[in-house]
């Protein structure tokens, strides 16, 4: 544990430089040399409860009750609404500050955009985050179908699958785990799946004393890739990812740790530990390029056609970690390492910022950051202003050169996205896509 948190700090050390660069672009030499023009936001939606309640197999998986969540399975939680009001009047003070609104800006339909899946975990993050972001607009909250359905735009489905599809997808995604495949993804998970278990403590389960889990050592997962189906799996790692994901959300959710972590004593790095499992179950579903690319498509089109609107100012669409996942895997956006977060891929209510930027010479760059709230933050529902921002970290694109304030020729990063829709074109289908 000792060599695990000097390791930790010798990261941090590393990433110093760059968050300290990314609160650099917002300074007053960054704005006399640039202005900013438009901001297109891919963000994920804020805490919600579990997907299954108690009573469910996630229920079974421990002896403790998991905490009275403020809102019923799968839908965005008080406390999560909270946070996302606050993450709003961060970006209003952000974009004011930058100069794209005036104080108190009630825009046109033609200058904002506000699209949410049509789940209400999403369209309640929108809702939220428009109160906060500008209170005296009633913004109006774009979504296609009544509640609780998916919208084909952020369901991360695949549209295209046939037997070779399916051999390049298996074969990206065994490549993950090395000579090993996806018994190899598992192994290096062990550690991971004995801290879940532990803490669980799923020995005294009811699913454990009934049979039906006796531990997370199933490492032949099985990978289901189905036309117009989210890819999905079965296996320890399905299995661990539900308790994952619901021991992270009751960690953000429950303000006294003990209580949160079911009276164990976890530390932050081990917390990282068990959120490690979703983050390997994300990128194992939705980041083999190939995957990507077909999930991704509809999103990528949206974000592509929004950045080339004339008139368009903000654009704010709300979704899932799968859809930043994919998105940005799509774009082949570099690994990136986050601090202060637990959930080292797409932490909760973070957002996936493309920012156009326009110098004195009229020339347009653009720039990819994810914003988050750290733990801390949100743990702690601080308020966020330009005092106490959110983490704020570059996404570097693999390929391509930014210049020295790390901003990248717009028309490159319009490249990348056309590069990116073009992707789908060629992915090998049984049947044409309806």
């Amino acid at each position: 544990m000792k060599n695990n948190r000097i390791f930790l700090l010798i990261l941090l050390g590393l990433l110093l430089p760059v968050i300290a660069f990314a609160q650099t672009q917002r300074s007053d030499n960054f704005k006399n040399k640039y202005k900013l023009k438009e901001a297109v936001v891919l963000s994920r939606h804020n805490i919600r409860s579990p997907l299954s309640g108690n009573g469910s197999a996630l229920g079974d998986m421990t002896s403790h009750k998991w905490t009275d969540w403020s809102a019923a399975p799968s839908e965005l939680t008080s406390r999560g609404g909270a946070l996302e009001t606050m993450m709003g009047q961060f970006f209003r003070k952000w974009l004011v500050d930058q100069g794209l609104f005036p104080e108190n800006h009630v825009p046109s339909s033609d200058e904002v955009n506000v699209y949410a899946n049509s789940m209400q975990r999403t369209i309640a993050t929108a809702q939220y985050f428009t109160s906060g972001f500008m209170p005296m607009a009633n913004i109006r909250i774009n979504h296609r179908f009544s509640p609780s359905k998916m919208d084909p735009v952020f369901c991360p489905q695949l549209t295209k699958v046939s037997p070779e599809f399916i051999e390049v997808a298996m074969k990206q995604i065994n490549d993950m785990g090395g000579k090993k495949g996806i018994k190899g993804i598992n192994e290096s998970l062990e550690p991971n799946y004995a801290l879940i278990a532990e803490v669980l403590d799923l020995k005294d389960s009811p699913a454990f004393k009934e049979g039906k889990i006796k531990g997370f050592d199933n490492y032949n997962t099985e990978i289901i890739l189905e036309k117009w189906q989210e890819p999905r799996m079965k296996g320890s790692l399905k299995d661990a990812n539900s308790a994952s994901d619901a021991f992270i959300l009751q960690y953000y959710e429950v303000p006294d740790t003990l209580e949160a972590t079911f009276g164990h004593p976890v530390s932050r790095e081990q917390m990282q530990a068990i959120s490690k499992i979703k983050d390997v179950y994300g990128d194992v579903l939705f980041t083999a390029p190939v995957v990507a690319a077909n999930v991704a498509n509809p999103l990528l089109k949206y974000m592509f056609d929004e950045l080339n609107s004339p008139d368009r100012k903000f654009t704010f669409l709300v979704g899932h970690d799968s859809n930043i996942a994919s998105v940005a895997a799509a774009l082949g956006v570099d690994d990136y390492v986050l601090p202060e977060a637990i959930e080292q891929k797409t932490p909760i209510g973070s957002k996936f910022v493309v920012e156009k930027w326009v110098d004195a010479d009229g020339k347009e760059y653009g720039s990819i950051n994810l914003v988050y709230q750290s733990v801390d933050q949100l743990r702690g529902m601080e308020l966020l202003d330009l005092a106490n921002p959110p983490m704020i970290v570059p996404l570097k694109l693999k390929g391509l050169e930014a210049n020295a304030d790390g901003l990248y020729s717009m028309s490159d990063l319009m490249a990348r996205f056309e590069q990116a829709i073009r992707a789908y074109d060629s992915i090998p289908d049984s049947e044409p896509a309806l």
